[in-house]
């Protein structure tokens, strides 16, 4: 299968190029926000308890969340998957435009918004997190597409039927890893955080549904390291062996495990110490 002719640049205004990467990054920020405000407005979730912040608070707080995404994915990038820019052409630094972001960077860069926020507005970080983290797969999924229409983060080479021939990976087939991961890191993650909130009413247990996030990024991202490209940047004693997605998920996963214990280890304390109903 060839790769669709898809332009980067949807359309020009005057000198100013409107991307579809850049798009891509507005939609998944907008449409979280308005996703995390319904959360904490529909008080059937939180079973009584008073939510951890208000609408007009998580309209605050994207502005910092949005600062996390960029400065957060942009240095994560430098650092996890081109530090020779930093010295080769440390402008090119700055050309966010140009593509070239980090989840993992990204995530560190949200992560470190939420605990600042919550301290300068004195909120709990992890309840606060757990609003937050239920619509980080909304911009998971519009970056993963993204990422596919510039052609970029290919997999490797396959000879199923859906391998596409990627202009920049030479003639070999590839998988479509960015389309794997938009279904599996996107839509499934993100119905299946619904569903802890939703069901599960799991924004009533701290740190839950942040530490359920974690996990399924990091279960997902590891298993689809075995289809995307090798990183160049690897030490080469490593490169058939380990790859960078999967030494960042690792902590990810093991963080998003200790929480959720944590979360039911907490609620067992509360259930231990309610008083028992004494009939007259």
């Amino acid at each position: 299968m060839q790769f669709p002719n898809f332009d980067p640049v949807i359309f020009h205004i005057g000198p100013l190029a409107i991307r579809w990467y850049a798009l891509a990054y507005v939609a998944g920020i907008l449409l979280g926000w308005r996703y995390a405000v319904g959360l904490v407005r529909n008080t059937r979730l939180w079973g009584g308890q008073t939510p951890v912040a208000n609408g007009e608070q998580i309209d605050d707080l994207i502005l910092w969340i949005t600062l996390g995404v960029i400065v957060g994915g942009r240095i994560g990038y430098i650092l996890f998957y081109a530090p020779n820019l930093i010295w080769s052409d440390p402008l090119e630094i700055f050309q966010v435009w140009k593509g070239g972001m980090s989840f993992h960077g990204g995530f560190i860069g949200v992560v470190t918004a939420v605990i600042l926020f919550a301290l300068g507005n004195r909120i709990d970080m992890f309840k606060l997190g757990d609003i937050v983290a239920p619509a980080v797969p909304i911009g998971l999924f519009f970056g993963r597409i993204a990422n596919f229409i510039n052609g970029e983060l290919w997999g490797r080479p396959t000879a199923l039927p859906w391998g596409i021939q990627f202009p920049a990976a030479g003639i070999e087939y590839r998988h479509p890893s960015q389309l794997y991961e938009a279904a599996l890191e996107g839509l499934v993650l993100f119905f299946v955080l619904r569903f802890a909130t939703h069901r599960l009413l799991w924004l009533q247990r701290r740190g839950a549904v942040c530490g359920l996030f974690m996990i399924g990024y990091g279960l997902f991202r590891i298993a689809l390291e075995s289809v995307r490209e090798p990183d160049a940047q690897m030490l080469p004693f490593l490169k058939n062996v380990v790859t960078m997605g999967t030494l960042l998920s690792i902590p990810m996963l093991l963080i998003g495990i200790w929480l959720v214990w944590r979360s039911r280890q907490d609620a067992a304390l509360i259930s231990d110490a309610e008083p028992e109903q004494v009939e007259g």
